[in-house]
């Protein structure tokens, strides 16, 4: 995917930053923040906006986003808190599952008068269901997306993890969403949840007709992924790679669905190009890989 237009989209990612313990390792993550890292790599002015607390882990979280330029003007350090981090493992398939502690800095999410200020500025922003498994985050969360510009492209990531989630949390955000990206899991719980019949396509035209999306994005693993926007469907097999880990693949997509969809990308373009980037992450260790020229939609 290659682009001659100039002019960087400015996009952020908002909710939970902490860290994946790994059984010898910890990696910097959580979805908004691997979705801005990826955002900013392919060539938008990325922000992510979260808390931190003020312990080892806050301090290093800063620094390593510096070092992977992400800015980190949006986030707040909490004296007191707990950094966010979750339990990690991976499985022989590269496939990882987490556990997660409670009450951390991003359960108590703030929103600074300069974050506020930026809101104005979005082209997109980024959401998830995980980032409002607490009461206060839930509510600065909707009330930020729900307060954006009108034009402004609201994505809900919906990254369903133990149980962090309620019907109430998942519909308000489709409410507000313009876009909504799950996996293959996922559409089982909301197929469930809204009485969703039929097969994947089916039950994806039900939400982006229900909830008035511009578009469902459906990651399927290895199996590719499935877009579908009121007019039209797009259906990607995947590409193969060696897998290391999954972890930010997804986030991967989610950026280049973003970002291509500001720049006026066919869903066939955006889904390939998808593809190609979550293989990728995929093949490497940890959610933000430096990716390869190749790959970048967009350096202006």
């Amino acid at each position: 995917m290659s682009d001659n237009r100039s002019g960087k989209p400015i996009i952020a990612g908002i909710g939970e930053v902490l860290w994946d313990v790994l059984e010898q390792s910890e990696e910097l993550g959580g979805a908004p923040v691997n979705f801005a890292y990826h955002a900013g790599a392919l060539g938008a002015e990325a922000y992510a906006i979260s808390c931190i607390g003020d312990d080892r882990r806050g301090k290093a979280a800063i620094e390593e986003l510096k070092k992977r330029q992400v800015s980190t003007e949006h986030i707040t350090e909490l004296p007191g808190a707990t950094t966010g981090y979750v339990l990690a493992s991976v499985d022989e398939a590269g496939v990882a599952s987490y556990e997660f502690p409670d009450d951390v800095a991003w359960d108590r999410l703030q929103i600074a008068d300069k974050t506020r200020t930026l809101a104005g500025k979005l082209n997109a922003v980024c959401f998830g269901s995980l980032g409002q498994r607490s009461q206060v985050s839930q509510r600065v969360i909707q009330d930020y997306v729900g307060n954006l510009p009108g034009d402004s492209l609201k994505v809900f990531d919906l990254n369903i993890r133990q149980n962090f989630y309620t019907e109430e949390i998942i519909r308000t955000s489709l409410q507000l969403a313009d876009v909504l990206k799950l996996n293959d899991d996922e559409i089982i719980v909301l197929a469930e949840m809204f009485d969703l019949r039929g097969d994947q396509e089916a039950r994806m035209r039900l939400l982006v007709e229900r909830f008035a999306l511009r578009l469902g994005v459906l990651t399927r693993g290895e199996k590719g992924s499935l877009l579908v926007s009121k007019d039209e469907v797009s259906e990607h097999g995947g590409y193969s790679s060696k897998v290391v880990d999954t972890i930010g693949a997804g986030d991967s997509f989610t950026a280049v669905t973003v970002l291509g969809l500001l720049k006026g990308y066919s869903i066939d373009d955006i889904n390939e190009h998808a593809n190609r980037v979550a293989s990728y992450v995929c093949s490497c260790q940890g959610a933000m890989p430096p990716l390869p020229d190749h790959l970048l939609i967009n350096r202006n």
